[in-house]
């Protein structure tokens, strides 16, 4: 469709200020002829998802899977989201610093879930958004009428949970610093709170896991995606007129030398059981606590000047699990028991 014809649906349909069915089906054909949603198309939709008051699920489906496609699989490497498209999608969704719709959250949430990787920005900007309906009655989730204020509920807890193990968020299995901050925030403010029982569950795991939790498998940054991509793409190099008979003879040789090396089955179980060893070196480093984390759980459990239950339960946790301990946590740990 041509971009006067797909602009003057769109103006039809803001005019309205409702969508029905049929407008997203026509909106669907329009955006995916050719399976590409260009920017112009990403901010039509996000303009008529601030104009509409009344819309289908269809459109929520195509809102979403449109916007997703936009920032996590069609920008070079594919599946990682680039610095560029975080802001320009949190600029989108909270002109404020707030998300307004719970379209608009949700599609957060998506592009987390959907992405091999994502700038800490973003996932940063996602979580406050629960810390903003919790510590201030702001936000969509405070607007939606279950959130209690000054408390974390199970719709809250569930979200939370969301966020923080969606696989992309930091680009490795354990929650970060950033994100750690945010949980110790949350739990600082609602400690008096009739909180929902998972959310000391969540709260425990969550800064064990950053704290013990081995790095293992780590997504390649995005820019070594993209130096990955383009040596795929560049020419080999392989100059086969230049060989000369000593390099034929040189690689025939090398070929007959691998008939007596170990076969292709002991090679891979060889290379399985190095990494295993690997993994396993990773994870006993790991799950020590050492000075710097040590004082970093002091610091922020000791902020209010009272060791509460969730806290309890966090230094218990701890002591059962690392293989080692710093002193400074250590002390900390033996008072609390």
């Amino acid at each position: 469709m041509a971009a006067r014809e797909f602009e003057s649906m769109v103006e039809a349909i803001r005019l309205k200020r409702r969508m029905t069915t049929e407008d997203v089906f026509a909106l669907r054909r329009a955006v995916y002829p050719d399976g590409i949603v260009d920017v112009r198309e990403a901010l039509a939709l996000f303009r008529l998802n601030d104009d509409c008051e009344a819309a289908t699920p269809a459109w929520t489906e195509l809102f979403i899977e449109a916007q997703a496609d936009f920032i996590v699989h069609q920008a070079e490497p594919r599946g990682y989201v680039s610095r560029d498209n975080a802001d320009w999608l949190i600029a989108q969704v909270g002109r404020d610093g707030v998300v307004d719709t719970a379209r608009e959250l949700e599609l957060l949430v998506k592009v987390l879930e959907a992405a091999k990787d994502v700038p800490q920005r973003l996932v940063g900007f996602t979580l406050e958004q629960v810390e903003a309906a919790v510590l201030e009655g702001r936000g969509v989730l405070a607007r939606g009428g279950t959130l209690v204020p000054g408390a974390i509920g199970e719709a809250e807890t569930a979200m939370l949970r969301r966020i923080l193990y969606a696989y992309g968020g930091s680009g490795a299995v354990a929650i970060t610093r950033t994100e750690a901050e945010i949980l110790f925030n949350l739990n600082d403010a609602t400690i008096e709170a009739d909180n929902a029982p998972a959310w000391s569950d969540l709260f425990v795991k969550a800064i064990a896991s950053h704290l013990l939790a081995a790095q293992g498998f780590r997504v390649p940054s995005r820019n070594e995606a993209l130096r990955r991509a383009a040596w795929l793409d560049s020419p080999t190099g392989l100059d086969w007129d230049g060989l000369s008979a000593g390099s034929i003879g040189s690689a025939l040789l090398n070929g007959l030398k691998g008939v007596f090396e170990p076969t292709l089955g002991e090679r891979v179980e060889a290379a399985y059981a190095a990494r295993n060893a690997d993994f396993e070196a990773q994870q006993s480093e790991s799950e020590r606590i050492d000075g710097d984390e040590a004082l970093w759980v002091v610091s922020r459990i000791g902020r209010d000047g009272t060791l509460h239950e969730n806290e309890k339960a966090l230094l218990a946790f701890l002591r059962a699990e690392a293989s080692h301990i710093d002193p400074k946590l250590l002390d900390l740990i033996r008072d609390a028991a």
